[in-house]
C-alpha cells in the first residue's frame, strides 16, 4: 500500500526531498551529456568508419554514461523512499499521495516552490493542480504517523 501524506508531513519533508531530487536531476543531466557525446561518437563511426576515433576516449564516455545511469536510478530510489512519486525529472516535479473526498489524490510540488501549495486529482496531473483551500485542509487525511 502505497504511504499517504497529511499536508504538514508532506512539508515537513521538502528540506530532506529537495536536495534529494536536486542530485537527481544532476544526475539525469549527466548522463544526456554522456550520452549525445556517445551519439556523435556513432555519427562519426557511420561517416568515417570508425577511422578516426578515439576508442579509449569513447570508452571513457560509455562508463561515465553507465555511471551517471546508476547513479541516477540510485538518487531516484532515494527519493521515493520517502513515499513520494517523481512525476517530471525535467521540472523537478514531486506529487505527494493524499485522501480527500474518499479518493487518493496528489499534493503536488514543483522544484523552488517554497512550500506545498497545490493539489490534482490521480489522473489530472500538473496541468489540473488546484490551490489547497480551506475545504482540502480541513478533509484530507494521510495514513503515516508524525
Amino acid at each position: 500500500m502505497a504511504k499517504r501524506f497529511t499536508l504538514a508531513q508532506a512539508q515537513d519533508l521538502l528540506p530532506t526531498v529537495d536536495p534529494l531530487l536536486r542530485k537527481a536531476i544532476e544526475w539525469k543531466n549527466r548522463y544526456a551529456e554522456a550520452d549525445r557525446a556517445l551519439q556523435a561518437f556513432s555519427q562519426r563511426i557511420l561517416f568515417a568508419g570508425g577511422v578516426l576515433i578515439d576508442r579509449g576516449e569513447a570508452l571513457a564516455v560509455k562508463n561515465k554514461r553507465a555511471a551517471a545511469g546508476q547513479h541516477l536510478k540510485e538518487s531516484i530510489h532515494e527519493v521515493q523512499e520517502h513515499g513520494c512519486l517523481i512525476k517530471d525529472l525535467d521540472i523537478g516535479l514531486l506529487d505527494f499521495p493524499t485522501l480527500f473526498g474518499g479518493r487518493e489524490v496528489y499534493l503536488c510540488w514543483k522544484l523552488g516552490e517554497s512550500s506545498i501549495s497545490y493539489w490534482h486529482g490521480v489522473d489530472e496531473g500538473f496541468a489540473g493542480r488546484k490551490e489547497i483551500d480551506r475545504d482540502f485542509l480541513e478533509h484530507h487525511r494521510g495514513d503515516r504517523s508524525q
